[in-house]
């Protein structure tokens, strides 16, 4: 496979799974002996693991012989890597339902990137606007299998425990990544579904959109981190849904950040600026002084890309504007995580992206990114790492090689104990930057760690 199609979660060839030697395995669910006869066909353990759900380490222990005998395990493997259902004797029933549904994104046909953004734009805009923007209407974004029976009727309690779960899955998500806890956010999506299809109160019924859709969006995000691009669309698709149909539109704001987001880390700023552009809409009309923040400081960071420095400093200006006016106490817990410190991490991320095009910059982005990595506690270490990355990479621009290395070393230390895959890739610059200055021992060393740390 080559990076291209590892990136986007592309499927596996159908003649892999038509060998005789790969039919025999599949037929007897020897997972080690497939991941053996995909590793000799050039699929790496990172690709494995990037389609499985599986963290490395989990790949690496069944490549070793570990036994997975654990039915919705074998279910999830099988629709992760595309395998054909009968071959492995997976029937299409409701104990594998749960993970068809969280993944049955993944196995649309292939078709190119831009062209999926490009669908994405269309449903948000339609969903957002009630009208197609920027192109036709987007197909089905999921199958809708059979559902086990739903709950005769629901009240508020049952809506509560759906909102707790999701605010406990996301604190997991912020302090160790979206390998560690995606598997638990898609089974609880799973259960909370369920519910939509029981009476309630119109009260209840509102709130559960609300609830469901932030679940999606959790999902979606855990997905995106751990590299699962078509998996994250499929539920920020599903979030903007049931988001418009609780009329909430600061989360259908917030899902649209989430999505852009996305397209950023895809290196298709203009596509995520579009994004940001619709949730700014439905922030504005949500009267959010906080997610008008957060949408603001997207598109800043997204013209900061593009190398405009002028939109990217304006937009900055809005996002402190936007955030002294917030009332961070009232606001709804899918935008509570931008608070101050938030705030300058923004501001730095900015800097840095343009301190790629003028290393001018890097005054700007030092300060702000140490601020932030400061006030950063033990919760939030996906981000603090992000930031460390980012400061180290403005040290190196800034010919500080010492410090960059010292610096970079404490991300990679950091970057040890996290289950994402964004972790590495936001490391990028930080690398590239390392081996420009490789004749150095310091940025040399940095650079070969990376490497190690990141080789399969």
């Amino acid at each position: 496979m080559d990076a291209d199609a590892d990136r986007h979660g592309h499927p596996i060839p159908q003649e892999t799974w038509d060998h005789p030697e790969m039919r025999d395995a599949l037929a007897s669910r020897e997972i080690s002996a497939i991941y053996r006869i995909l590793r000799r066909h050039g699929v790496s353990q990172r690709q494995i693991a990037a389609m499985t759900g599986q963290s490395q380490s989990e790949v690496s222990e069944i490549l070793k012989g570990r036994q997975v005998m654990a039915y919705d395990v074998l279910a999830r493997i099988a629709v992760g890597l595309g395998v054909p259902r009968g071959y492995m004797g997976l029937a299409y029933d409701e104990a594998t339902a749960v993970q068809v549904r969280s993944s049955a994104v993944d196995q649309q046909a292939e078709e190119d990137e831009s062209v999926k953004r490009r669908k994405f734009l269309a449903h948000a805009a339609q969903v957002t606007m009630g009208a197609a923007v920027f192109g036709p209407s987007a197909d089905a974004w999921a199958a809708n299998p059979a559902r086990t029976p739903a709950p005769g009727r629901i009240g508020m309690t049952d809506v509560r425990q759906v909102e707790a779960a999701t605010r406990a899955l996301r604190a997991l998500d912020y302090q160790y990544g979206g390998g560690f806890c995606r598997d638990a956010v898609v089974a609880q999506l799973s259960w909370g579904q369920q519910m939509l299809q029981a009476q309630g109160a119109d009260t209840v019924k509102n709130r559960l959109y609300v609830a469901l859709a932030d679940l999606h969006s959790l999902a979606g995000w855990t997905s995106f981190d751990i590299g699962l691009f078509d998996s994250a669309r499929g539920h920020f698709a599903n979030a903007l849904e049931l988001a418009k149909q609780g009329e909430s539109h600061p989360l259908v704001a917030n899902v649209l950040y989430r999505m852009g987001r996305v397209y950023l880390h895809q290196d298709a700023p203009n596509d995520a600026l579009k994004l940001f552009q619709l949730g700014q809409l439905a922030a504005q009309e949500s009267g959010s002084d906080l997610a008008v923040a957060v949408l603001c400081a997207n598109e800043a960071w997204a013209y900061a890309m593009m190398g405009n420095e002028e939109q990217a400093m304006k937009l900055l200006g809005w996002t402190k504007d936007a955030f002294s006016r917030s009332d961070l106490n009232s606001a709804e817990s899918w935008v509570r995580f931008f608070n101050e410190t938030d705030v300058y991490a923004m501001v730095g991320t900015v800097h840095t992206a343009l301190a790629r095009h003028d290393g001018a910059h890097t005054k700007f982005a030092i300060p702000a990114l140490t601020k932030a990595i400061d006030c950063y506690g033990d919760d939030m270490a996906r981000s603090k790492t992000f930031n460390l990355s980012a400061l180290a990479t403005n040290h190196l621009l800034d010919g500080d090689i010492d410090q960059g290395a010292k610096v970079g070393g404490k991300a990679l230390d950091h970057a040890e104990g996290l289950k994402s895959q964004r972790i590495k890739d936001r490391m990028q610059p930080m690398k590239e930057e390392a081996e420009r200055r490789s004749n150095n021992a310091d940025a040399r060393e940095l650079y070969e760690r990376y490497n190690a740390l990141y080789s399969t």
